[in-house]
């Protein structure tokens, strides 16, 4: 019996930065309205309705770009698929998955909050910098918590038999 090719980490990164996203979006965007995509710039104040729709629009844009995401990693997870590869098992998947939310918060904390400065994690409360550097520490924390997981369920997939896999 050949050996099979083990699962593509592609399909479970691609998920985590999409729906990590989509999180960020949503709960904090949305549901909790602490920021928006351009809050922290003088140009689109969420106080006028004129800065309101400016920001809801680039969050509309910010959600596609999610989207994208999340169909990127199913087409990725049905290449794998096809290919013949292993099915990962739920550490191996779900750590990627939790990374890739972590990896996502890390560089749009950093690129946006820090670097762009167009908003930060509670542009309601005038962008204190501790909110942003403690997202940043529970970011860091996602990476290395998933990681740990999916290197769990890599080690489980490893020493199955190979008649198993």
């Amino acid at each position: 019996m050949a050996v099979r090719k083990p699962p593509s980490k592609a399909g479970g990164i691609l998920l985590g930065l999409g729906l990590g996203g989509f999180i960020d979006g949503i709960v904090l965007h949305q549901i909790l309205q602490w920021h928006h995509m351009v809050s922290a710039t003088a140009e689109h104040p969420t106080d006028t309705l004129a800065g309101l729709e400016v920001n809801t629009l680039v969050d509309g844009f910010f959600h596609l770009v999610m989207w994208v995401l999340v169909l990127s990693a199913s087409i990725a997870t049905i290449r794998a698929w096809r290919q013949g590869r292993l099915a990962p098992n739920w550490s191996f998947h779900f750590g990627l998955v939790i990374a890739g939310w972590g990896i996502f918060n890390v560089v749009e904390g950093l690129i946006d909050h820090q670097i762009l400065r167009i908003h930060h994690v509670r542009d309601d409360l005038g962008g204190p910098l501790l909110w942003d550097l403690g997202f940043l520490v529970v970011s860091v924390l996602l990476v290395l918590a998933g990681w740990l997981l999916h290197r769990r369920g890599l080690a489980a997939l490893e020493r199955e038999p190979a008649g198993r896999r």
